[in-house]
């Protein structure tokens, strides 16, 4: 007797708006608060660090929202989303009482300039077009603020939790595009060779530099971050999981040399 395939199960609506599809976003949001408190450790820190792990969960029910919303639908999907982003909005604000409570005066001010390109980010969201480069961009932008707030929440003088911000800018402005034209070439599309944003990633870490020469070791790594890339790119077609991998090690070198370079300096 032949046998019967099973029925594929359908996704639970939990797991469809609590979980992020976006694997690369978890080390993402974790970068900026380990680097934070690898320079200037301390509670208030370490609250904010979770939380910006925290505001990447919260983005994938609230997006769905949202999109509920802008399309005049209501179905259980948004109705879980709602609850699920409730929930997690609600530990995002204790964090954030948790750090005023304890972190050094002053701390929040990267946050109030980050819901710019923040809102630029989630008015594409909104449209269902968060896939774009600028939008990308402009989240990366906003959500390595969480360096400069937990680093100044630690401690840190402004000109070091300034210069961070740039440093881990300048690796979202290199990297992204990067990462875009290599999952562009396993899909059969030709490389765009992303020049102008090496040039603009490089320029950014010789502003951190000019900010606090602590961080001519950050700004290092950029350029070989982009020296790594351009090779990377000559090379045959990678998978998609290389591609990801291979981000996170670069991470990983950016945020290791930035510390060593602002423990030595």
């Amino acid at each position: 007797m032949p046998s019967v395939a099973a029925a594929p199960q359908p996704r639970s609506s939990l797991r469809a708006v609590a979980v992020p599809a976006e694997h690369g976003g978890w080390a993402l949001s974790a970068e900026p608060g380990v680097l934070a408190l690898a320079v200037a450790p301390s509670l208030a820190g370490l609250a904010l660090a979770v939380a910006a792990l925290v505001l990447f969960l919260v983005r994938t029910p609230a997006r769905a929202v949202a999109v509920g919303r802008h399309r005049g639908r209501w179905t259980t999907r948004e109705q879980v989303a709602a609850r699920v982003a409730a929930v997690e909005v609600a530990a995002l604000g204790a964090l954030v009482v948790v750090a005023a409570a304890l972190g050094e005066p002053g701390w929040w001010w990267p946050g109030l300039v980050a819901l710019v390109p923040g809102a630029l980010a989630a008015s594409y969201e909104v449209r269902s077009r968060s896939r774009r480069l600028v939008p990308e961009l402009a989240g990366a932008v906003a959500v390595v603020a969480v360096a400069p707030m937990a680093a100044l929440a630690g401690g840190a003088s402004t000109s070091l939790a300034i210069g961070l911000w740039l440093v881990l800018a300048a690796r979202s402005a290199t990297s992204i595009p990067h990462v875009r034209e290599q999952i562009g070439r396993v899909h059969g599309r030709a490389p765009t060779g992303a020049v102008r944003s090496d040039l603009v990633a490089i320029g950014l870490g010789a502003a951190a530099v000019v900010v606090d020469p602590a961080l001519a070791m950050g700004a290092a790594s950029i350029v070989a971050v982009v020296v790594a890339q351009r090779a990377l790119a000559r090379r045959p077609v990678p998978r998609v999981a290389v591609v990801g991998a291979t981000q996170v090690a670069l991470e990983v070198a950016v945020v290791g040399l930035t510390a060593l370079g602002v423990a030595l300096g």
